[in-house]
């Protein structure tokens, strides 16, 4: 790329929503900007958004303006799928309109609620997916009361399932009331089912769930069915999680 083609990275950054053109400047004086993992500290450096990789405090930044990630409250009863061939409601009819081919990240069931990832960042994407980076995963189970004293820490000691050990990162007991009880599960497995399976395992069978978080991304007081864009903190976020 020659000296006058690209875009300016001041430009670049106050587009994506770091600083105004003149903080931007400041950034780059004062070291905290890397662009294919080099600090440039001089002005008016161009590049290319389509294939510069930019970290502010080393987080990175997206800086592309067709790449999007969105979180999604999946609704109960709707596939986690983009198109289904018997017309059964799915995730795909939510963002049919939308103008970026969107894609979601892993899957829920179709009678688990809560936050389901959609994005048009492949990379992004795969590697959310990918077990070896342990994406923490948070969810809130309704079982049947009340709840053994010990669960948490057999649960974190790890149980045995027919295909193979799991064990969980995290178990809170967040309410009860008779016969009845609210817990917290965090963990980074993604087998299929394998919040319903273990807990049923240990004799609480699920009879509600809905995934709360995934990393740092919330899903705070989003209502069932609407979707968000994440903001540049949360996409920062997801990309440190997984190294990019």
């Amino acid at each position: 790329m020659s000296e006058n083609e690209g875009v300016r990275l001041q430009k670049v950054l106050a587009q994506a929503g770091i600083a105004s053109r003149r903080a931007s400047e400041e950034l780059i004086d004062q070291g905290r900007v890397q662009v294919d993992g080099k600090i440039v500290r001089e002005q008016g450096r161009r590049i290319d958004p389509e294939t510069a990789v930019v970290h502010v405090d080393g987080v990175r930044v997206q800086i592309r303006e067709d790449v999007v990630t969105i979180a999604l409250n999946k609704p109960f009863g709707m596939l986690s799928t983009m198109e289904d061939d018997l017309g059964r409601p799915c995730v795909g009819d939510l963002v049919r309109n939308r103008k970026e081919r969107l894609f979601h990240v892993g899957r829920l069931d179709a009678e688990t609620e809560g936050l389901l990832l959609l994005t048009n960042d492949g990379e992004l994407a795969h590697r959310l997916m990918h077990p070896s980076y342990n994406v923490m995963k948070t969810y809130l189970a309704e079982v049947p009361g009340p709840v053994e004293k010990g669960l948490g820490k057999r649960l974190k000691a790890g149980i045995e399932l027919e295909d193979g050990p799991i064990k969980v990162d995290s178990f809170k007991l967040i309410s009860a009331v008779p016969g009845k009880a609210l817990v917290e599960v965090v963990l980074h497995e993604g087998r299929k089912h394998i919040v319903r399976r273990l807990l049923e395992h240990v004799g609480y069978p699920v009879q509600s769930l809905v995934r709360v978080a995934i990393g740092d991304v919330s899903l705070g007081n989003q209502r069932p069915g609407s979707m968000r864009v994440l903001n540049r903190q949360e996409v920062g976020g997801l990309y440190k999680l997984v190294g990019l």
